[in-house]
């Protein structure tokens, strides 16, 4: 914007009434000529009781009236005074005020004064208010021009020239309008002829360019007073006008500080801050910004490199934010989410290095390295009209998380110091925010890290059964808790299925839950029958309470669990269950009837209550039967009792025919709420049974006879399922096993072979000792045969009977061969 006859440009902003000042217009001797209505309020006298006289008799200090000709003096001097001093009031007392001379020159040379007059007591209470009554007790230059009743220019001081650059001889006997022609010089006229008539003062704020710094926009207050003759009527009209620039600008800068502090940040997204920073400084700021962030931080990833670091290359960058002023502008090098290319020599290089912001007040874009190695950019640039910028890096613990870039074009005041400080503050804001949600983003991951390892990657009942899960954490946050699940295959086509519930929510309760997880994981493969299992996961709680409590450096945290265990057998189709503390499974019959067992509760695990055995449940499932177990947060709320939950889950598992994917979700979406305040995990588990034709079993007397006769049932059944490749190997495994049972045990034995995902090998006896493998020395003539089987399987192991132990074997089959 340019001014072509050197006159200031104004846009006015708001006319406000303030409280009004007590001004005094005195001539060259002393004597008062112009009076207001606020001095008579101030001390007492009317102007027709003042005008005409020595201001002697009314401003001199009380206490030292004679010295007012030594005052005079001083002032003629000095071109003027400013100060604190104390005046009589027309009733006798004295008043604090802060007093300030002023001279003005007229057109033919002649000088007056103007006295400015400020109750500093009311100042200082919070009576008045406005700019112009800081200005006075701060000492800042003020401009004052005395008009006529015809609003022509007769008095003014050195100030006023000043601050809007109209020399004297373009103002005396001039209108305002003449001599700053334009809509604002009409508006500060309409406000001056108010005051006349009113005799209220008024004060008008107006932005203004002038001569002397027209690439700078300063706004000015201009107060007006009405000054009366002795008969109390108006005068003239004095205005007193302060450069309030500063004050503005502070008050702009607070504004858009706190607008920043309720738009920056509003999610843990960092793209979405990114464009929250742009668009709150356009165009409050800036014509143009844009952010621009280090490509690892979208992606949660701080960046590698510390501030200070000279080595590796300028690392790519990825727009998070863009902002503009005339976005149909075609020509702007500008594309939300484009990765971008930084050039080493540019200064986008150096505040990413440095961590330094760079300002260029004037941006030349027809030279410097990044302009010679990037004319495209550069070009681009250039046609958007940038004459301005500021690159700040957003910096957070040492480390550049990017840029934020601020340009101006339509704006013709280019940036300056103040300009950049608000940019910084306002990146410092938004890097705050940015920081969080990184931290935010490496928790989370951390935690779903976590919760992914914990938790089985891929549920799958074997043989025995078809299984589908849901899991939804009350910390939707961090997308953890305290639930978990698991389906352990066990040997002769078994299955445990496992459902445990760890007190309370998030990283803690999961890292727990982790714990507890590897302990049932570990027993069940020690095959013992579930009350077992409880009683030694029991042990394992309260050895994990009793860890915590013992940790000094750490608040001891509340340990405690509920857990449903079971273990389904294929071949007998049935379900070994016990619980503690934990809610009955459903079953729903192949027909479509629910039922919820009754069976032992048992106490919750950690509490110390071993003294009450945990007990196992034995049921009947036929084939097709649909086993629910879940948490409590899938059938309790708040709100509900927990048979509504019940109730509520019972009608959703009644819908035959429906995939157990599907079930899950429709089991899920029957929540109350999206956002549970508990844990919920649900695991579905269709029964199947082993078809006759898929296990072959023999009793054997307690013989040596019968290690021959085993071996050669055992041929016979391989060869029926085509597994004759497998006949030498199952013979040397039947022949130890059965060997063994002969020897330790004293009842008859039983041999059976299962064909399922693999081929099993089973021998019981009566003997409740299990076998432990032994390293027998070359000498010895024994010990060999449970190394040989452990050599010859792809696993073995013995379990628990009711009347003994079960030892086993398994063989991989073809695939062609496996039963599913």
């Amino acid at each position: 914007m340019t001014n072509t006859d050197h006159t200031p440009l104004a846009e006015p902003v708001s006319p406000r009434e303030i409280p009004d000042a007590a001004i005094a217009m005195l001539d060259a001797e002393g004597t008062l000529v112009g009076w207001t209505h606020a001095a008579e309020q101030l001390v007492g006298y009317s102007a027709g009781e003042v005008v005409g006289r020595s201001a002697a008799h009314v401003l001199s200090p009380a206490e030292d009236a004679p010295g007012a000709s030594a005052f005079a003096e001083q002032c003629r001097a000095q071109g003027g005074w400013s100060g604190t001093v104390r005046v009589r009031h027309r009733e006798g007392h004295t008043l604090q005020v802060g007093l300030r001379v002023s001279l003005l020159w007229g057109q033919d040379g002649s000088i007056r004064w103007l006295v400015s007059v400020t109750d500093i007591g009311a100042l200082s209470s919070g009576a008045t208010n406005g700019p112009v009554r800081e200005s006075l007790l701060a000492h800042a230059p003020i401009g004052i021009v005395v008009r006529d009743l015809q609003l022509r220019c007769t008095w003014m001081n050195d100030a006023m020239e000043r601050h809007d650059g109209i020399p004297r001889d373009r103002r005396f006997g001039r209108r305002l309008k003449d001599s700053l022609p334009g809509f604002e010089a009409e508006a500060l006229e309409v406000v001056m002829r108010q005051v006349l008539e009113s005799g209220a003062t008024m004060v008008h704020e107006y932005r203004a360019w002038p001569p002397a710094d027209q690439r700078r926009e300063h706004v000015l207050s201009a107060s007006f007073f009405c000054l009366q003759d002795a008969g109390g009527k108006p005068l003239g009209i004095c205005s007193m006008t302060v450069d309030v620039t500063g004050n503005r600008r502070a008050r702009e800068r607070l504004a858009i500080l706190s607008e920043a502090s309720t738009r920056i940040g509003s999610t843990l997204d960092v793209m979405q801050t990114g464009q929250e920073l742009t668009d709150l400084v356009v165009p409050l700021l800036a014509d143009h910004a844009i952010v621009d962030l280090v490509e690892s931080v979208p992606f949660g990833v701080e960046p590698s490199a510390q501030i200070g670091t000279t080595s590796g290359r300028t690392p790519l960058l990825r727009r998070a934010g863009l902002s503009t002023i005339d976005p149909g502008v075609p020509e702007l090098p500008w594309v939300r989410e484009e990765v971008i290319h930084v050039h080493p020599a540019s200064s986008f290089a150096t505040a990413l290095r440095t961590g330094r912001s760079h300002l260029e007040s004037v941006l030349d874009t027809q030279a410097g390295p990044w302009v010679d190695h990037d004319p495209v950019r550069a070009q681009k640039v250039r046609d958007s009209g940038v004459h301005s910028l500021m690159v700040v890096p957003i910096r957070a613990r040492r480390c550049v998380l990017g840029l934020a870039l601020f340009g101006r074009s339509e704006e013709p005041t280019p940036f300056q110091e103040d300009d950049l400080l608000l940019a910084e503050e306002l990146v410092t804001r938004a890097a705050l925010s940015l920081d969080n949600a990184l931290q935010y983003a490496r928790q989370r991951t951390a935690a779903l890290t976590l919760q992914r390892d914990l938790l089985p990657h891929h549920v799958g009942g074997g043989a025995a059964l078809d299984v589908a899960s849901r899991y939804v954490p009350a910390d939707l946050d961090h997308g953890v808790g305290g639930d978990w699940f698991d389906v352990i295959k066990l040997s002769g086509a078994r299955v445990a299925l496992v459902v445990g519930d760890v007190v309370g929510h998030g990283i803690n309760a999961a890292a727990t839950m982790g714990r507890l997880r590897t302990a049932v994981r570990t027993l069940a493969d020690m095959e013992l029958p579930p009350h077992e299992v409880l009683t030694h996961l029991d042990d394992t709680v309260r050895r994990l309470s009793e860890e915590d409590a013992d940790a000094p450096d750490q608040y001891p945290a509340a340990v405690g669990a509920t857990c449903l265990y079971g273990v389904y057998d294929p071949v007998t189709r049935r379900c070994t269950m016990a619980r503690a503390g934990h809610p009955p499974p459903a079953i729903i019959s192949p027909q479509g009837h629910i039922a919820f067992p009754d069976m032992p509760t048992g106490a919750p695990l950690g509490l110390g209550l071993g003294l009450v055995p945990f007990e196992s449940v034995e049921l009947e499932l036929p084939e097709g039967t649909l086993l629910a177990l879940y948490t409590d947060g899938l059938v309790e709320s708040r709100d509900d009792d927990i048979d509504v939950g019940l109730d509520r889950l019972g009608a959703a598992l009644a819908q035959t025919g429906s995939s157990l994917e599907d079930l899950c979700s429709q089991v899920i979406e029957t929540l109350p709420t999206q956002a549970p305040d508990d844990d919920v995990t649900l695991l579905l588990a269709r029964t199947r049974g082993l078809e006759p034709a898929q296990v072959a079993s023999w009793e054997l007397p307690n013989n040596p006879a019968a290690v021959r006769s085993a071996r050669q049932a055992a041929a016979r059944q391989l060869s029926e399922w085509g597994l004759q490749h497998l006949v030498t190997t199952v013979e040397l495994i039947v022949s130890e096993l059965v060997t063994n049972a002969v020897r330790h045990g004293r009842g008859p034995i039983r041999l059976r072979l299962i064909k399922h995902q693999v081929l099993t090998c089973e021998v019981s006896d009566d003997n409740t000792s299990h076998p432990r493998p032994r390293h027998p020395h070359l000498i010895d003539e024994n010990g060999r045969g449970l190394f040989l089987v452990a050599r010859l399987s792809r696993r073995w192991g013995s379990r628990s009977a009711t009347d003994g132990k079960v030892v086993w074997a398994e063989q991989d089959l073809p695939s062609e061969a496996v039963a599913v």
